[in-house]
């Protein structure tokens, strides 16, 4: 039997958009993107350590975990009926999960201390559906592409762990976007995003939300004596969620 995690993992899945809505995958590109490598680098963990590198990065853990276990028959059947619903080309990781929830729900194997593997795909089939992969690997997450680099490659790539939903909604605009913040890390966090060769400048405010901003254009131009420094997407994710943690006081 489960405890609930698993069919409450069954309701998620049942409940994402597998309809094709582009614009609402179009909505949460950057996120998705931002899921998809941690689901590469988590996977490439998991991988490592049951010795299945050649199946990376889209393999079913608990083949491996435990090669006898099989989902209780209600349960099987329940996920074979969410599946129905579930878009064919993520039915095969989406099962992958369950099954893997159900196996961590039993108990009684014992599992490497890895973060949970299926997290942010899950996370990122709630924010806009499938992803495609064609013959050469690229990965399609509709309004941006990834390309897997190697198992290796992943393994050394830095965690990006900021699962809350306000801060990767806050990481989803338009254009392309570069994050800056001052070089001592005083204040907040900036943005540049260039969308149909307009030029976008924004902080994210004491209000929670990005907001005009002229500190960039003033140090391009040499007004002012703060110096920016540009920095990824994780570090500004972290940089955002903080925002949040003292907004409300936690």
């Amino acid at each position: 039997m489960t405890d609930g995690s698993t069919l409450a993992l069954l309701e998620r899945l049942r409940a994402a958009d597998w309809s094709g809505d582009w614009d609402h995958a179009f909505e949460h590109a950057q996120s998705r993107r931002l899921l998809m490598h941690e689901y590469l680098r988590r996977a490439a963990l998991w991988a490592q350590a049951y010795g299945a590198e050649a199946e990376w990065p889209f393999f079913d853990v608990t083949r491996y975990a435990d090669k006898d276990f099989q989902l209780p028959p209600e349960l099987a059947a329940a996920l074979d009926e969410c599946l129905k619903k579930v878009a064919y080309d993520a039915r095969k990781t989406c099962g992958a999960a369950v099954r893997f929830a159900a196996l961590r729900e039993r108990g009684d194997v014992a599992l490497p201390d890895l973060p949970d593997l299926y997290e942010p795909l899950v996370l990122l089939y709630e924010r806009g559906g499938e992803f495609l992969q064609d013959g050469a690997g690229l990965l399609d997450l509709t309004g941006v592409s990834v390309r897997p680099r190697g198992l290796g490659n992943h393994l050394a790539d830095r965690p990006f762990l900021v699962f809350d939903g306000r801060v990767l909604d806050a990481l989803d605009a338009k254009g392309r976007i570069s994050y800056h913040v001052a070089a001592d890390r005083s204040g907040p966090v900036l943005r540049r995003r260039l969308l149909k060769a307009e030029q976008h400048d924004e902080a994210f405010t004491a209000e929670l939300r990005w907001e005009p901003t002229d500190l960039l254009r003033l140090a391009d131009e040499k007004r002012t004596d703060t110096g920016y420094a540009q920095i990824g997407d994780i570090e500004a994710a972290e940089l955002v969620q903080a925002a949040f943690r003292d907004a409300s006081g936690s």
